[in-house]
């Protein structure tokens, strides 16, 4: 193992991660566990890109397990989001989905940021595989309506009349 700088090893990692589409599944993934390989077996950063990259290539039991142990070692705050919601996404593709809503119904209590409606998205999808349906519709619609130019006061009303009737209430365009 040749432990490269943090930079240029993350630039690297960001380059192959641009090239996805472009590789064979198993190419990608040799490519990418040659990068984690330069890393210290204890970096959790290393350890949620190679994760990703499992993840990524439908080796989902080994992302479930690499994402975990990321988690577990300590990732920066805006990699630990990712994280959970990827592993929650794995987690729900492997039959779990109770342990998806848990760690994703924590992750709503995370202060706020730029992912908040995908920790609701990912959700709203476990919670579908629950047979859950207009539970995870009221959480993805509510999620949707901030970001309509109109009608985001009666589609938010709407969202939660789904799952309580009592909320339903006109309101004004």
């Amino acid at each position: 193992m040749t432990v490269a700088s943090t930079a240029d090893w993350q630039s690297r990692v960001d380059a192959l991660w641009a090239i996805f589409d472009s590789l064979d599944a198993e190419a990608f993934l040799q490519k990418m566990r040659a990068l984690a390989a330069e890393r210290p077996d204890n970096d959790p950063v290393a350890l949620f890109e190679l994760a990703s990259a499992h993840d990524s290539t439908d080796h989902e039991t080994e992302a479930a397990a690499l994402y975990r142990q990321a988690l577990a070692l300590g990732l920066p705050s805006d990699l630990r989001r990712r994280a959970t919601i990827q592993l929650a996404s794995t987690l729900r593709n492997l039959g779990q989905a109770e342990a998806a809503v848990a760690l994703l119904r924590a992750e709503q209590s995370a202060p706020s940021d730029q992912l908040d409606d995908a920790v609701t998205a990912f959700l709203a999808l476990s919670l579908s595989d629950l047979g859950r349906e207009r539970e995870a519709l009221s959480l993805a619609l509510t999620a949707l309506s901030p970001h309509l130019p109109r009608y985001n006061r009666s589609l938010g009303n709407y969202a939660k009349a789904l799952v309580n009737p009592y909320h339903y209430r006109r309101t004004p365009r």
